[in-house]
């Protein structure tokens, strides 16, 4: 949720005064001001006396009612809020507006008018009856995008008007918020993958504290420590209050990666194969997260995200959430890189063993189907969503063997550890997991021996 500061809004002191009021004349008041002066101009030219008042009327009115306007002092406070400020695609957020006359005097009729990107809908338009001194008014209006990204709403324009329609006032507040529109995630099945390590949501390793006085490893005190853990020996070597390490759990690793090479995808909008790829890394990188590992979001041209920690995953569990907003916030705007190539990725999987390796690919060719395939092998487990971008552009008609390259790649792949399936249109997420975690069994059975019971749903 997230809100706009306060703004004030005082017309008695704009500069420009009049200039800027008689700007904002209405049709109504420039038709009056108008026919008021061709009135007097008849009157004097015919001698009528009774017509030049007519027209001196006509042309005093809207100035009349501009010089109140301008002089009456309304100080006018808004706020916005957003619930909530991030949303999935194709998913609505509420708006609400706020709008409070802080000074003495009771305000007019008000039109109220937010301004958001044409992609969110259209422009809200509210009409507030006379606000008493003091007093608060409150609307909302709902937005809704099928295309990830970020959008400013605001600002916040309040437009002033007299009660004959004679003139209006257009102010605008300062503040703006943004709305988070992220990818949509799908719930994947609880299976186990190839190379994960026993026990479901349980892929940990444990970093063990010496426990003996001479070759215990001590920390600084924080605050919030237990008294009994107090190392003294230490302490007095160090001049500073020193605790013993306790066995820290290691969490399990996982990259995400994708593809986004502008030459690997074909076709654009919310069902192009781009857009499916961004769906299911933030599918997976959530998945894994709610299984307790560690996740980093990784990008062809090396962009690693969160970037913090230890080789850029999250340092602790209390820090999960946290970064599964940053990488879904990071997901929300990616676009298309121009690079042409995995070489930046392959650089920084090639550090050491990263743990399970979740790719997702747009379309490759023989150079970057082996360098792909060579990422497997500083991973413990490695799993791969490629996508045939030329099945996803409706009413193309593949090039003569697209089909059997395609299978090409897999196999490559494959042969090289990876667990690999062909997306196609039209299937979910979930159902290429489920399959994935069907291969990865077989895979470790047969490694195995046929002992190791990979079959079925780990609940």
């Amino acid at each position: 949720m997230a809100a706009g500061g306060p703004a004030a809004m005082d017309d008695g002191d704009e500069k420009g005064g009049l200039r800027t009021a008689l700007g904002g004349l209405t049709t109504r008041g420039r038709s009056f001001l108008a026919a008021g002066i061709a009135a007097a101009v008849c009157a004097y030219v015919l001698g009528q006396t009774d017509l030049l008042r007519v027209g001196l009327l006509l042309a005093v009115l809207p100035l009349v009612c501009v010089v109140v306007l301008v002089r009456t002092r309304y100080r006018v406070s808004g706020t916005r809020r957003l619930t909530p400020s991030r949303v999935p695609a194709g998913t609505e957020a509420r708006v609400h507006l706020r709008v409070e006359n802080v000074s003495r005097v009771p305000t007019g009729l008000l039109m109220l008018q937010d301004r958001v990107p044409y992609v969110l809908g259209p422009r809200p338009r509210f009409v507030l009856d006379r606000v008493e001194a003091g007093g608060r008014r409150e609307v909302s209006y709902r937005v809704r995008s099928d295309l990830r990204g970020r959008y400013p709403l605001g600002p916040l324009q309040l437009r002033l008007g007299d009660p004959f329609g004679m003139c209006e006032l257009t102010r605008s507040f300062s503040t703006h918020d943004t709305l988070v529109v992220i990818p949509r995630t799908e719930p994947l099945p609880p299976v186990r993958l190839a190379g994960e390590a026993p026990g479901y949501g349980e892929g940990r390793q444990r970093s063990l504290a010496l426990a003996g006085d001479d070759d215990v490893i001590p920390r600084g005190y924080r605050h919030g420590d237990d008294l009994r853990r107090v190392h003294w020996r230490s302490t007095a070597r160090y001049g500073e209050l020193m605790v013993r390490r306790e066995e820290q759990p290691q969490r399990a690793r996982c990259t995400v990666l994708l593809d986004t090479r502008r030459l690997a995808y074909q076709g654009a909008g919310p069902d192009s194969a781009f857009e499916w790829a961004v769906s299911g890394a933030a599918s997976a990188l959530t998945h894994m997260l709610e299984r307790g590992f560690a996740v980093r979001l990784l990008t062809d041209d090396g962009t690693s995200v969160p970037g913090e920690g230890s080789g850029g995953f999250a340092g602790s569990v209390q820090e999960s959430a946290e970064q599964a907003g940053l990488m879904l916030d990071t997901l929300a705007v990616v676009d298309h890189s121009g690079g042409g190539g995995l070489s930046h990725a392959y650089d920084v999987l090639r550090g050491g063993n990263e743990g399970l390796l979740i790719a997702f690919f747009g379309d490759l060719d023989e150079e970057q189907a082996a360098l792909a395939a060579r990422m497997r092998q500083r991973s413990a487990g490695a799993v791969a969503f490629v996508l045939d971008s030329a099945d996803w552009v409706q009413g193309d008609i593949p090039p003569a063997g697209a089909g059997a390259v395609s299978e090409e790649r897999l196999r490559q792949l494959r042969d090289a550890g990876w667990t690999a399936l062909a997306v196609r249109p039209g299937t979910d997420l979930a159902e290429y997991w489920r399959q994935a975690g069907q291969q990865g069994a077989a895979a470790q059975s047969v490694a195995g021996g046929g002992t190791t019971g990979f079959s079925g749903g780990w609940s």
